[in-house]
């Protein structure tokens, strides 16, 4: 028994070591000069305990590219909209727990283990800065360009576009889609946004499965 307690304590200690390095150890290590680009687009990324989003300010450009949001019920396209809401994570928790009162094992079990990912999107209007949920980030036209790409390859895409999953969502201005790439306790909903902030030319920590962990890393290098 004592054994098996030193066992279980050593794993906490690498566990939360690799968290730590994780947050401290920047991603990439160093930038260049012309990684910066003059700024004209402001981003938000949005937290909760253990979720992260990236909110995207919308314009006629973003909503034709995104069309397929309307033809599946995302009202992306009313006036009142200023951000579209992308996140992506492990379908059986996003789509068994729209509230902690409904937590069940089994999502749980498949997301520190592997699950299939799915796409949540939804949209929002004017979103307060500054609010400890939310962080802003400015990048340039090509860095958004290619933020855009990497959401959309994020979504699965069948003979018609990206696959609505029917009946499933938490309110009438959102919706969930068939996703690429698996879900596990190392690579999920948080370590994905913060490949997507890479790929915006902003830097993170090299491996953030927390929100609280990827949020320090970016106040710490960006």
């Amino acid at each position: 028994m004592k054994k098996l307690a030193r066992l279980f304590g050593l794993l906490l200690l690498v566990a939360a070591l690799a968290v730590t390095l994780g947050a401290f150890v920047p991603r990439p290590l160093w930038t260049t000069a012309d990684a910066k680009p003059a700024a004209t687009r402001h981003i938000l990324v949005l937290k909760n305990a253990i979720h992260t989003d990236i909110a995207i300010p919308v314009d006629d450009a973003v909503r034709q590219r995104f069309h397929f949001l309307v033809d599946d019920g995302i009202p992306a396209d009313i006036p009142e909209v200023r951000y579209i809401v992308f996140g992506w994570g492990g379908r059986a928790f996003y789509l068994e727990t729209p509230t902690w009162s409904e937590l069940k094992a089994v999502p749980v079990m498949k997301a520190l283990t592997l699950d299939t990912s799915v796409m949540h999107v939804d949209v929002a209007g004017d979103i307060s800065e500054p609010h400890p949920d939310v962080a802003g980030f400015d990048i340039g036209e090509d860095r958004f360009a290619a933020l855009l790409d990497f959401i959309e390859a994020s979504f699965q895409r069948g003979p018609n576009g990206p696959i609505h999953i029917e009946n499933a969502k938490y309110s009438n201005f959102d919706g969930f889609f068939e996703a690429n790439g698996h879900f596990n306790a190392l690579a999920g909903c948080n370590t994905w946004t913060a490949a997507a902030l890479r790929t915006a030319g902003l830097r993170t920590g090299w491996w953030n499965p927390l929100p609280v962990s990827l949020g320090l890393s970016m106040r710490l290098y960006n």
